[in-house]
This record gives C-alpha cells, structure tokens and sequence, in this order.
C-alpha cells in the first residue's frame, strides 16, 4: 500500500514537472531577464525566452547608401558637457544607426550586436502598432476614434475599459490604474510579466484592470492599453498583428531581415513591446514616419495619422512638468514628445531603446541598448539620449550645408 502511495506521488510530481516546468522556468528568467551578467544576451535572443511567431524579410529589400559622417566628440545636458562616446559605452549601446536624408551616415555594434541580429525593441513596438491602427481607421475599419473600444471588444463590457475611446486609449489617457515600475517586483508590469509566463492570456490579464480617473483628463503610461489595441486590430481586420505588419508595412518598405513578435501561450502577440527586429528594419520604419507615410511614392501610413501621432492634442498631453500627467515627455499616438522645441518626436522602450526622428535636420536615428542601470537612472537617462539625438542631428544638418 505504501509503495503504491509512493508511486502516486512520483507520478504526480512527474506529471506536474512536465505541464509546470517550462512555465516555471520562464517565470526564472523573465524575473532574471535584466541582470547585469544576463540582459545582453537576453535582448538578443528573446525567442529562446518566450514563444515567438516569425515576421519575414521582404522580397524586394530595400537597403541603404550610404554617406559616412564623425559623430560630434561632445554633448551638454542640463549646462553639462559630456563626451558622446563614452555616454554610449556608458548606457550600454548595443548598437546605432544615424540615417540623414534617407542614407546612412553613421552605423555601428557593440556587445556582440550585429547588422543581421534582431533585437527586443520594447515599447518601441507601441509605435508600429500605432501605425498598423491608423492604416486599419483610414481604411474603414474603424468607424471612430472616439468610439469606446467596448463597441468592437464587447467582452471587456464590465471591465475598467468599459466605455474608454479608443483615442484616450491611443493618448495613453484610459484612467486604467496601473504601475509600470519595472524596479518593483510586485509592480502591474511585472505582475504581468509573470503571469503571461505562466500561460495567462493578456486578454484575460486586461480584465483584471480597474480605472481610477475619467478617461482622457489625464496622461498615464499603461502598456496594457497598447494590448487593447492589437486586440482592436484583431478584431477589424479579422487578421493576426503579425499578418497586418508583415502585409501594411514590412513588405511594402523592403525590411531586409526577418523578425519576430513574443506570443502569449494563445499565440497573442506581445504588441505593447514583444517586435525584435534589426536596428536598419527600425531605421526604416523612422523613415517612412520622416517622410510622412510615403515610400516610393505609395502613402503606407496615412499622412494624415502621422501628423495626429505627434502632434500636442490637449494639456494632460504637453511636455514638462504637468499636473496633469505621470510623464515629463509630451504623447501622441503611441509616439513621444520630449518639447523644447515641439518638432522631434520619438519612439522609446525601456533599457534605452529609441527611433528618434527629427524632421527639421531630416535625421533618424535607431539606438538599441541593454542598459541595467535604466531603472535606477530613468529621466537621466532619457533626457541624456535626448541631447544626444539632437547633438548629431544638428551636425548631421550642418553637414548637409557645409556640401
């Protein structure tokens, strides 16, 4: 009888090893994920973390001249100057490329980074999202912004997105409660972190979410927001995230490499960051926002949906300091804007990755980094990488001139 006891248990604990193992250790090393010994090698292989589904390289690629520029030795942050290279070293760049006018004019890796090695973009992904949402909303599919997104998702009737437009969802205005601190283990972000490692769905994570604030008065970073809407893409156009970048954007701007999305255990795409491409895929992308949606003389993006995407719509929107928002940056669609002056705008993931595209000197630079210091140095950091931006964006403008 004992042995027999014995023996149900062995089994028992073989069969949980097998359904629970996996699960559990990607809860192991999504809560190792950004160690110091451990984060380059993560950012550069996150489908050996997580699920994944492919995104492949375009038949026709398009791939850049170039046009080689020194980048300046110095920049100054805050009445402060700083050596460029050594603040590159310093933040853990992985890699930068510099684009002036549609050629590349500066290109370089770092810590085992490489041209042909796609890489975790973080929340840069929101703004290729944003993206795929104003191609969906110009074609129809979405009859207005100002709709709650319960009209097209009406699962989530009931929910704290009950009646929250899809506009304040865009602004990062939903009222939706929730701390993204990656810093705090019992954080939103990280809870939620933990959860789609074990195989939650981020649908029903989202249901969890309760608002605080009415929608729209107030600037709040919730990532989940950007999940709702790839769920929102989903349901208008009856495809796949993947499927709509691939089809809307990837083949048509000749993305030279393949790349990949995170999943969720229902095969969901991580939309709010899971996009690893590589850093001239990302530069390709700040082009086709530089030139207004256009490639080839074909509107990709509606003109239009870029302008709104950067665009300062309201004060609980406006860069500095603001009552009226948790952030110093000003938003637009999923996109950043750090002010002082209005014109540059950026895409920006945690650990310092960045498409910044500034329109007046017609640069865009695409940064990736596997910075462990970001959480203990957020706003430094951010406004470093900033001043940085600007810094060559200038020289690259004074370049053209000097020709």
């Amino acid at each position: 009888m004992i042995q027999k006891i014995i023996l149900a248990a062995l089994v028992a604990i073989v069969i949980a090893a097998i359904i629970f193992g996996p699960k559990a250790l990607r809860v192991y090393k999504m809560i190792h994920l950004y160690d110091e010994d451990k984060i380059v090698y993560n950012f550069l292989n996150m489908n050996k973390v997580f699920p994944s589904t492919p995104i492949t390289a375009a038949i026709t690629k398009h791939s850049f001249d170039s046009r080689p520029m020194t980048l300046p030795v110095n920049y100054e942050l805050d009445g402060q100057t700083y050596n460029l290279e050594q603040a590159l070293e310093y933040f853990k760049s992985d890699g930068m490329v510099v684009l002036h006018q549609g050629k590349i004019v500066y290109e370089n890796y770092w810590l085992g980074n490489s041209a042909e090695q796609p890489h975790i973009s973080w929340s840069v992904a929101k703004s290729f999202l944003s993206a795929l949402i104003g191609i969906a909303f110009d074609e129809g599919r979405i009859a207005s912004l100002n709709d709650p997104i319960t009209k097209y998702l009406s699962d989530f009737i009931g929910t704290g997105y009950e009646g929250v437009t899809i506009k304040d969802i865009l602004q990062m205005s939903s009222g939706i409660e929730f701390n993204e601190d990656y810093a705090d283990y019992n954080s939103d972000i990280n809870r939620f972190g933990r959860a789609i490692a074990m195989g939650s769905s981020m649908r029903d994570f989202a249901k969890t979410l309760e608002n605080g604030r009415e929608p729209g008065t107030y600037n709040h970073y919730v990532s989940i927001d950007t999940q709702m809407l790839a769920m929102l893409l989903e349901e208008v156009t009856g495809q796949s995230v993947t499927q709509n970048l691939q089809e809307k954007i990837w083949n048509k701007i000749g993305m030279e490499h393949s790349a990949y999305y995170m999943v969720d255990d229902t095969g969901m795409e991580v939309a709010l960051g899971g996009l690893n491409a590589t850093l001239r895929d990302y530069a390709k992308f700040g082009l086709l926002y530089l030139n207004n949606g256009f490639w080839n003389g074909e509107e990709v993006v509606p003109q239009s949906w870029i302008e709104a995407s950067h665009a300062i719509d309201g004060n609980h929107l406006t860069p500095g300091i603001n009552e009226s928002s948790s952030n110093s940056w000003g938003y637009g669609y999923q996109w950043w804007i750090p002010g002082s002056p209005d014109s540059d705008f950026l895409a920006a993931g945690i650990y310092n990755q960045y498409i910044y595209i500034d329109p007046i000197t017609q640069v865009v630079i695409a940064k990736t980094s596997a910075n462990h210091k970001f959480n203990q140095e957020r706003e430094y950091s951010k406004q470093a990488h900033v001043a940085m931006f600007r810094t060559i964006a200038n020289a690259a403008g004074e370049l053209q001139q000097n020709d």
